[in-house]
């Protein structure tokens, strides 16, 4: 996944709001969101090639997301999505930190730039042969290969496009900012605009490589405190492809 975009503790019925493309080489095969763990319950795509995934939530009510990040010189011996599945495994933003914090000690990953939240809190785990952690503040925020918000990195071996992505994140956040009496629903419906929109460059069209799918997900609670988590799904880059329902399962 290379755009994500977290509306975090700034909807009040749904303090985790996601919109996120994910950008993979159109060969590699996946599979729709669906539960993939029992316990606790997670539901997730899921890279058919390592068995890890890219996005998802669990039963807790928490998210988690990777993205790549564009350094080198890493040796990568295990899968970054199923470092996101183990963290899916986890009760909190909290717990899932710290299982991060303990994988990456014990086996080589490739870059990472890792958002895990629940309603409580909100990290970005930033990997280039060592974890950075930034602790995200309320509001909206849009992590790319090349970083997040306003601390971007130029990459040595694409500093040209990797300015660009710098810019349509800060194109995509300007566009999300939440109007005045917003709800969460409409905010995704706006989310999955940008997301499709080729003015903002996140829906990615290449020779082999491209956007493959768009996921908005909003975590919540319902009136008796149990989750209320609402996932869409579109199986092919949002320019094109429409959002469809995913049966929460948890």
């Amino acid at each position: 996944m290379c755009t994500l975009t977290i509306a975090w503790q700034v909807f009040e019925d749904a303090p985790v709001v996601v919109a996120a493309n994910r950008d993979e080489a159109l060969g590699r095969p996946s599979e729709g969101p669906a539960r993939i763990e029992e316990n606790p319950a997670v539901v997730a795509p899921r890279d058919v090639e390592a068995g890890g995934t890219w996005v998802g939530y669990n039963e807790f009510g928490l998210f988690a997301g990777v993205t790549n990040r564009w350094v080198t010189g890493l040796e990568s011996e295990r899968s970054r999505g199923l470092l996101v599945r183990d963290a899916l495994r986890q009760e909190s933003a909290e717990a899932a930190l710290e299982h991060v914090e303990s994988a990456v000690a014990a086996h080589e990953y490739d870059g990472f730039n890792l958002v895990v939240a629940d309603a409580d809190a909100a990290y970005l785990l930033e990997w280039d042969g060592h974890l950075h952690v930034r602790e995200y503040d309320p509001g909206v925020h849009v992590v790319v290969n090349v970083g997040t918000d306003d601390s971007f990195f130029v990459p040595e071996h694409r500093p040209e496009i990797g300015r660009q992505q710098a810019d349509n994140a800060r194109g995509v956040r300007d566009a999300l900012r939440p109007a005045e009496g917003e709800t969460a629903d409409g905010w995704l419906a706006r989310a999955g605009d940008v997301l499709g929109d080729h003015e903002y460059g996140v829906c990615i069209h290449g020779d082999g490589f491209g956007t493959r799918s768009s996921s908005l997900i909003r975590l919540g609670r319902d009136a008796d405190g149990g989750l209320d988590a609402r996932y869409r799904f579109a199986p092919g880059p949002p320019c094109e492809t429409e959002y469809l329902p995913v049966e929460s399962q948890v």
